[in-house]
């Protein structure tokens, strides 16, 4: 399987995604804030790519003007906004920068990783993309992705970045002796509308990590497990009007019966009775159960019915004592979240003298009560 961070990322975010666009190829629209991104991008490639001269600032916003396509938004003052912060990143990366004297070694790199099965060599699959810049630094090389991003994300949000780890793991294709300099390689994220540029590392352990992963991924694509996932990222997804979970959205249901949105109606209405007569089903139920507790009673009597209080137990098991005595045996791992279920199984098998040393293990979690309404019997 040939699988690509953007993939992996449509994936992460909603398997049904990853299915329409990669297995059933479903074209999706392209969006003003991908075309955005993507012109942007183009920009910063003409600026660095090499030549007798770099390009000025005159001459990226000539460029950017020529690509521009006022088409793809939605009206014409989002398409000024646009343009006009187009604008203003390109001037500001020409303030922040030295164009004129940067170390590029690679722009909009494609690479292809190998990514080995660890017991299937006929399983091995591939890891694809494109890295946006590697520069030579004065130790080592450092990878740049740009992002046209808002929201800036914090610096653990960078040291963990998946994307960043992948584009090492292609690096270290290209370069396979800098394996022995990673402290020396710096991964970077550059967010262009905020002029600011976040950079971490890499240890070994997390591109070990990032593998991992996307053979965790792989196994579930293969799996076939496409469920959709609801996340704010669908306000941007152009697969809404045939999700199951959005398409209801786009449907004309003016041509339907009344009969649904009439229930839905009833419905909410109902929903929202209950909740009120939950909330005063247990002011009630306090109510009675202080007048027990005063009077140290367990059941009340009315003409119409008994009210009896019922107390009910949950427990819960010492877990540090359980371990010294199933580990030795090696049970523990049988029952290492210690839920009911499969404790019961468990101590089921185990000799007496140790199943009772078990069971004196068990103590109270929660302890909860509740009033069971009987009728009464006429006397």
């Amino acid at each position: 399987m040939r699988l690509s961070f953007s993939s992996l990322d449509n994936y992460q975010t909603c398997p049904l995604k990853y299915k329409y666009k990669e297995i059933d190829k479903l074209k999706e629209p392209k969006t003003s804030v991908q075309f955005f991104g993507t012109t942007l991008h183009k920009v910063l490639e003409y600026i660095h790519t090499p030549g007798f001269t770099s390009p000025t600032l005159e001459d990226a916003l000539d460029f950017f003007s020529k690509h521009w396509d006022e088409s793809v938004f939605k009206d014409e003052l989002e398409n000024r906004g646009a343009f006009s912060q187009g604008v203003d990143i390109i001037q500001r990366y020409y303030t922040d920068n030295d164009v004129f004297r940067t170390n590029i070694v690679a722009l909009e790199k494609r690479f292809a990783v190998d990514l080995p099965h660890p017991t299937d060599p006929e399983k091995n699959h591939v890891i694809s993309g494109i890295i946006d810049r590697i520069d030579r630094t004065e130790n080592g090389y450092e990878i740049i992705d740009y992002k046209t991003a808002r929201k800036m994300p914090t610096q653990d949000d960078v040291n963990t970045n998946i994307q960043l780890s992948i584009y090492l793991l292609a690096f270290l294709k290209m370069y396979p002796t800098e394996k022995n300099n990673l402290p020396n390689i710096k991964v970077s994220l550059y967010f262009l509308k905020h002029g600011q540029k976040l950079t971490a590392t890499r240890t070994q352990e997390d591109l070990d990590s990032v593998t991992e992963l996307f053979l965790n991924v792989i196994n579930d694509i293969e799996g076939e497990k496409f469920e959709p996932r609801l996340s704010p990222l669908c306000a941007w997804c152009g697969y809404q009007e045939i999700c199951p979970m959005w398409r209801h959205k786009f449907k004309d249901v003016s041509i339907e019966s009344g009969d649904m949105e009439k229930a839905v109606a009833e419905y909410i209405q109902l929903k929202k009775e209950s909740t009120q007569q939950r909330k005063r089903f247990v002011e009630l139920q306090k109510t009675i159960e202080q007048y027990m507790e005063q009077e140290k009673i367990q059941r009340v009597f009315t003409p119409d019915a008994i009210v009896e209080k019922s107390l009910r137990k949950t427990y819960g098991y010492d877990e540090e004592k359980l371990r010294t005595l199933l580990e030795p045996i090696d049970r523990w791992k049988d029952v290492l979240k210690v839920d009911g279920i499969s404790l019961r199984k468990v101590l089921g098998t185990l000799p007496s003298p140790l199943r009772k040393e078990a069971e004196e293990s068990k103590e109270i979690k929660k302890e909860t009560s509740t009033l069971v309404i009987k009728k009464r019997a006429k006397e």
